[in-house]
């Protein structure tokens, strides 16, 4: 749930940093930088500890899934910035000689060529994901950690749980970086048709 956060978040703050209304990029600018210059730790407990200050009371789930969404969108949204600015300006004057719009333009011209560049950090972010949620058990969730620092506790054989942990993220994180492999083996051969 916090992958597709992040990714609805990036492609949105990625196009609004490249927006030619001035205070849509300064805003979206300012999201980025805070959220990346902030610790993701630090951000879980404000969501979780100081919004029910202030009458904002979110689930654990909940905050975890909209802790990681947020934290991981301002990184995701560089990496769109980073491949729309990365296509040759040429392809957005050979749009416009065809009288496309920009919308149209963006969507059957740019982002097509974009994604191919996108999909190698996107898959980076989606593995990092995946190990950023042993950050949930520190506002009361049970992750993969969490159970394995409780099952040492309970039988006091560290070695073998944390190979086993590392064993289950790697059993998790492989599967993703193969499907992002083939997905982009997949758009490389489509381009060049």
């Amino acid at each position: 749930m916090a992958a597709v956060v992040a990714l609805v978040l990036a492609f949105a703050i990625g196009f609004a940093r490249l927006s030619r209304s001035a205070p849509v990029r300064v805003a979206a600018t300012v999201y980025v930088e805070i959220l990346r210059g902030t610790s993701a730790l630090v951000q879980f407990f404000y969501l979780f500890f100081i919004l029910p200050l202030l009458g904002v009371t979110l689930d654990p789930t909940l905050t975890a899934v909209i802790g990681l969404g947020l934290n991981f969108s301002a990184y995701g949204s560089e990496i769109v910035r980073g491949a729309i600015l990365s296509i040759d300006p040429g392809q957005w004057e050979a749009a416009r000689a065809l009288d496309l719009s920009r919308a149209r333009t963006l969507r059957h011209v740019i982002l097509p060529q974009a994604l191919i560049t996108m999909l190698p950090p996107f898959g980076n972010q989606l593995i990092d994901l995946l190990k950023a949620t042993s950050l949930v058990s520190l506002i009361t969730l049970t992750d993969l950690t969490f159970a394995g620092s409780r099952l040492i506790n309970a039988t006091g054989r560290p070695g073998e749980i944390w190979m086993l942990v590392l064993l289950l993220y790697f059993v998790m994180a492989f599967p993703l970086s193969l499907g992002v492999r083939r997905l982009e083996t997949r758009l490389a051969l489509f381009k060049a048709r």
